[in-house]
């Protein structure tokens, strides 16, 4: 009799569980649990030009987050949320990443430029903006100097690309910093608010690059980051 290959077994049982990812209530369990508003952050990763409109990075898949990004934060607002942040790739010219991508977001191009969805919500000029050298915003002191003036922040939404590059650096950061000191904290993932770009095998070998199956990296950085102590939901709901 044969057996389902071992990989095979769990990738059937990644996608149940994919597809068993319930919501959860923005006011009724975050905020909530949160004991108000004020105790909330969203982070908001990488909704760049370079990575939604245009560039060697630039994908549909991430593009199509744009509008439901910025109905969230409309509904966080209204919900009494202050605080956004809003995280974004600067690159320098010269930057050691384009070793492994190609150059993309170099500071004070349109690439790196905040897409106009968010951009133009009427409380975008109260969010703050936190520059990034790589796919790690844990590594830059703007988010830790913004951390320490904001003790009171327990709860942090996070959204944005890509589920398994820079959005999973910036939950995985958060939550391995309230482990090592010994902090309540809950990490937020919305699997509807976050997405991974698609470079199949074939279109890969043309350019050169690796490839990279985005429905598989999404759920497997997904379920990595529940596996962590990260709250992966499948929408935040008002």
């Amino acid at each position: 009799m044969e057996t389902v290959p071992r990989g095979a077994e769990f990738l059937e049982w990644l996608a149940r569980w994919h597809g068993s990812l319930r919501p959860a209530s923005l006011r009724g369990e975050v905020i909530a649990a949160a004991g108000g508003a004020g105790h909330v952050a969203v982070v908001v990763v990488d909704l760049l030009v370079g990575f939604c409109r245009e560039g060697p990075l630039a994908s549909a898949r991430v593009g199509a987050l744009g509008a439901p990004a910025a109905r969230f934060l409309r509904e966080a607002r209204a919900s009494g949320i202050p605080h956004c942040l809003i995280v974004g790739d600067a690159h320098p010219p010269d930057s050691p990443e384009f070793a492994a991508f190609p150059p993309h977001c170099i500071r004070g191009t349109r690439e790196a430029e905040v897409i106009p969805d968010l951009t133009g919500l009427p409380f975008f000029a109260e969010t703050t903006y936190v520059p990034k050298g790589s796919l790690g915003v844990g590594h830059e002191r703007a988010l830790f100097e913004w951390q320490e003036a904001h003790p009171n922040v327990s709860h942090w939404i996070v959204i944005g690309d890509c589920t398994d590059l820079c959005v999973y650096q910036a939950a995985m950061h958060l939550r391995l910093q309230a482990n090592a000191r010994g902090l309540a904290r809950s990490v937020w993932v919305p699997a509807a608010l976050v997405e991974t770009y698609d470079l199949p095998p074939a279109t890969a070998r043309e350019l050169g690059a690796l490839p990279h199956d985005g429905d598989l990296l999404h759920r497997l950085f997904l379920y990595h980051m529940a596996l962590n102590g990260i709250a992966v939901v499948s929408e935040l709901q008002p």
